[in-house]
């Protein structure tokens, strides 16, 4: 029963040391997408203020699909909805695509698992002088099961999901560079 206490009074003893260390930085944590109070836009607004046009490439290609997929999704993160505020940028993308096969069956050569990946290449523009404001590049890698040798509609749909997942990772990984870039300050 000694042996308790000693051990307590010490452990007591660090908490009430961390409490006392980390009570001067309790009042720097600011939430990213709060309201600060001083009149000045919000991270919300100033997302809102960028324009997202569709990908400039040829309708009816895979590429067209997923362009749209990412716009889309990439408008609801910043919006909330389709539009946004009157545009101050304008955020133009760049895809590139590409399949392979990670696991192939050795006796029908066919493949069983699949990666699809995704590179996209940004550029937000300040619509006003047109100058590039902040640039930059990501990219998502996915993979996914074929299933079955025969089953040639349940692969095309697994490849279709692998590109939906895709393109929703690259509009969350924009979506965070652009927020990280407006709330550092322009």
């Amino acid at each position: 029963m000694s042996s308790v206490r000693p051990a307590l009074a010490k452990m007591v003893a660090r908490l009430a040391l961390a409490a006392m260390l980390a009570a001067p930085l309790a009042g720097c944590f600011q939430p990213m997408y709060a309201d600060r109070g001083d009149g000045s836009p919000t991270l919300r607004d100033k997302l809102a203020a960028i324009e997202v046009p569709p990908l400039d490439v040829p309708n009816g290609s895979r590429v067209a699909r997923l362009g749209v997929e990412i716009r889309n999704a990439l408008m609801f993160k910043m919006y909330g909805s389709a539009t946004g505020a009157p545009p101050l940028y304008s955020l133009k993308m760049n895809l590139t695509t590409q399949r392979s096969s990670l696991i192939v069956d050795p006796t029908t050569a066919l493949p069983t698992i699949e990666n699809y990946g995704i590179d996209a290449s940004y550029r937000l523009i300040e619509i006003a002088t047109g100058k590039v404001v902040m640039s930059g590049n990501t990219f998502s890698r996915v993979e996914y099961d074929v299933p079955g040798q025969t089953q040639r509609f349940a692969r095309t749909r697994a490849g279709r999901d692998a590109e939906d997942r895709a393109a929703q990772e690259i509009a969350e990984n924009i979506n965070t560079r652009l927020a990280s870039y407006f709330y550092a300050g322009i």
